[in-house]
């Protein structure tokens, strides 16, 4: 028997749909949008940029500005969605006047330097307000000029794709050259496609992204189904030994988090991708493999591979991922915190973690959640197997899947009538 599941739209392809449709011209209709914590605070911050939007259906309507943002009357504040937070501040540099952007404490401590710098060479001035290099930030511009630009991205692939998004409603291209490494390069490759699905195509040669001055042109756009929600459910299906199928996520995602699916057939999982959807199907034997892997490309997925791994026969390894320390917790800590608080014996590396999987020393257990969702989520599929298992905050799921636990209890419903 197949366990059919639906998740929410992709909130990294809604973030950025809303962004390009906010400047195309013309007006465009979101179809099955991500509704959450973060959307909302973005859409929040965008109308007080003048940007008018319908969302009260599934189906969004953006009535786009043609690149023309306004001087916003007051702070705009931004919680913890750091991916808005950083698009916000490129989309300041648009505007003919002065943007202070906020955060929560958390926010507060992500860091902004590398994209205050780029800005700032493009004749903006961007400051962190605290002089800390992190939120809050002023921008004051008067218009984004264009030229060539020096980036850091290996901290965060998001100071990238900030820039890029803007950069097409500049008074004449812009080239960005990068300096270093670029992390989460799957999420760039979002961008990109997001960006040409709205009439921009960008060149890339080297190190460097050559952006053309082009308007963003108004279009109807299909919001594909989240792959890092999707992630939890399929890690369900690897440590339960059941078959799930994620009807809305397609076999030819544009999300890099959809490898999680493939990183679930090293461990020893059947998996499937056709018009149907996504399934997979755990080792009826229960006999899940570890795995040495560079997580690199998919950091948001790394909470719940960790988690899977402790149900695995081995020593799990995952490296290249050291920009989780920034994220809204100190990802890697948590996770190790947690598994350890469980009975896993786990361990921080400097750039990853390892877990030694066995679930038979697990004990329930209060998970906390630091004001995290990925966490909360990710250590929901432990409780498939351990009894028990709580949440000190199970509402910080908002952020990303405000109904998660709805889904979720359908799901384990399910799981216990097979």
């Amino acid at each position: 028997m197949t366990i059919e599941v639906t998740v929410p739209g992709s909130k990294s392809i809604t973030q950025r749909a809303l962004v390009t449709s906010s400047l195309a011209v013309g007006d465009s209709i979101l179809e099955s949008p991500l509704d959450s914590d973060d959307t909302r605070l973005l859409r929040n911050a965008l109308r007080m940029l003048g940007v008018e939007i319908q969302d009260d259906s599934e189906t969004w309507t953006i009535h786009g500005t043609a690149g023309r943002l306004r001087q916003p009357e007051r702070e705009i504040f931004m919680g913890n969605n750091g991916t808005g937070m950083r698009f916000l501040m490129s989309l300041a540099a648009l505007v003919h006047g002065t943007t202070i952007l906020t955060g929560s404490s958390r926010m507060e401590e992500r860091p902004a330097g590398p994209l205050l710098a780029a800005l700032n060479e493009l004749g903006v001035e961007a400051v962190s307000i605290k002089g800390t290099n992190c939120p809050p930030v002023r921008i004051t511009s008067r218009g984004l000029s264009g030229g060539t630009v020096h980036l850091s991205a290996s901290i965060s692939s998001q100071f990238l794709s900030s820039l890029l998004l803007a950069s097409p409603c500049a008074s004449r291209s812009v080239t960005i050259i990068l300096d270093g490494k670029l992390v989460s390069r799957p999420y760039v490759d979002i961008t990109r496609k997001v960006m040409e699905d709205f009439g921009v195509v960008i060149r890339e040669e080297d190190d460097t992204f050559f952006v053309p001055c082009t308007a963003y042109q108004a279009r109807g756009y299909q919001v594909e189904a989240d792959a890092s929600s999707a992630s939890y459910f399929l890690a369900a299906a690897a440590v339960t030994g059941m078959a799930v199928r994620i009807r809305n996520l397609p076999a030819n995602p544009i999300q890099g988090d959809a490898y999680f699916a493939d990183i679930l057939a090293e461990m020893g999982c059947r998996v499937e991708r056709n018009e149907k959807g996504t399934l997979v199907q755990g080792p009826k034997n229960g006999n899940l493999q570890a795995v040495d892997i560079d997580m690199g490309m998919w950091p948001d997925i790394v909470p719940t591979l960790a988690v899977t791994a402790a149900f695995a026969q081995g020593t799990t390894r995952i490296t290249n991922a050291g920009h989780l320390r920034v994220k809204e917790t100190d990802r890697i800590k948590a996770v190790v915190t947690e598994l350890n608080r469980l009975g896993i014996e786990a361990s921080e590396l400097k750039d990853g973690l390892t877990v030694k999987g066995n679930s038979r020393n697990m004990t329930p257990a209060v998970i906390h959640t630091y004001d995290d969702h990925r966490i909360a989520m990710s250590f929901a599929v432990a409780g498939l197997r351990i009894d028990g298992i709580r949440f000190d905050d199970d509402s910080v799921v908002a952020k990303s899947f405000p109904d998660f636990w709805q889904r979720w209890d359908k799901l384990t419903k399910a799981l216990k009538r097979v």
